[in-house]
């Protein structure tokens, strides 16, 4: 069985087992709550940004991803794509991290495939992926003999439908199954290419407080269409298809609604005339 490489290892997270232990240990510690209704969380957005500016936020995502069991497949969806790219999966094989590999569930992934058009990568051909790869240690870590089936959607309509289907397919196989999404929100400045407000405290203050927050407004309520259509009249989600995906196969899982667990951007970390948002939120 072939394994895909953990090609952000040692540059945008730890690239050792030690180093990587240490760090999920760190974020984890952090007092970060989950919600109350712990318990029932089947799901969450997650960004993917180095471990340094959003590695506590995605850690602390996944680890309140407690079903009363552990799971058996974690559904996540991924990457930069727009509206006219070509749906994304593996079908079989491992994708590596530090701390250990992850199978593919390959039965899911093969009833998806069979059933709409998908460009499948291999150990060997594939593009390289942050979105996905970022969180496959922090999965490892808390779930350690979970299966994943990494699903790539473009922003559309139509994908939202391959994301229900693929939650039907693994709660009919009888999967305990968590789905993750992952996005970070506004990417905000001249090395962006974005500057509507300018630059300085209150550029920063209307990412936070306008761009942000009507998209993630659009995350707690579940709305999937909302998400796709306004992350491309705002430019404020990277991947709203793995947004929009993911709140859709949270429903399937029953799911009736988002929690925000932390929200920050890069500015709050370093200051920059660039910057970037993140959130973290789970649907329970």
């Amino acid at each position: 069985m072939g394994m895909r490489k953990a090609d952000f290892a040692g540059s945008w997270y730890p690239g050792s087992e030690s180093d990587c232990r240490v760090t999920i240990e760190e974020f984890s510690d952090a007092s970060i709550p989950c919600p109350n209704s712990t318990e029932s969380v089947v799901g969450g957005i997650v960004p993917h940004a180095g471990w340094y500016f959003s590695g506590q936020i995605a850690c602390n995502v996944i680890k309140c991803l407690n079903i009363k069991e552990n799971p058996d497949t974690c559904i996540i969806f991924g990457r930069h794509m727009h509206p006219g790219s070509d749906n994304i999966t593996m079908k079989e094989g491992q994708w590596a991290t530090p701390i250990g590999a992850l199978e593919i569930d390959t039965g899911i992934a093969e009833r998806l495939t069979d059933e709409f058009g998908f460009t499948l990568e291999t150990d060997s051909r594939y593009e390289q992926d942050n979105t996905i790869e970022l969180q496959l240690p922090f999965i490892k870590y808390f779930f350690p003999q979970v299966k994943i089936v990494p699903i790539s959607l473009p922003p559309k309509e139509a994908s939202l439908k391959i994301a229900k289907r693929a939650a039907e397919i693994a709660k009919n196989m009888g999967r305990r199954t968590i789905v993750l999404g992952s996005t970070d929100l506004t990417h905000y400045g001249y090395n962006y290419g974005y500057t509507p407000k300018g630059v300085g405290e209150g550029a920063v203050e209307w990412v936070k407080n306008v761009n942000d927050k009507r998209v993630v407004d659009l995350i707690l309520e579940m709305d999937s269409k909302g998400v796709i259509q306004e992350s491309l009249k705002n430019h404020n989600a990277c991947c709203p298809g793995a947004a929009g995906a993911a709140i859709e196969a949270a429903k399937i899982l029953g799911a009736k609604k988002g929690e925000k667990v932390i929200y920050s951007t890069s500015y709050d970390i370093r200051p920059d005339s660039s910057f970037v948002g993140y959130v973290g939120i789970v649907f329970c």
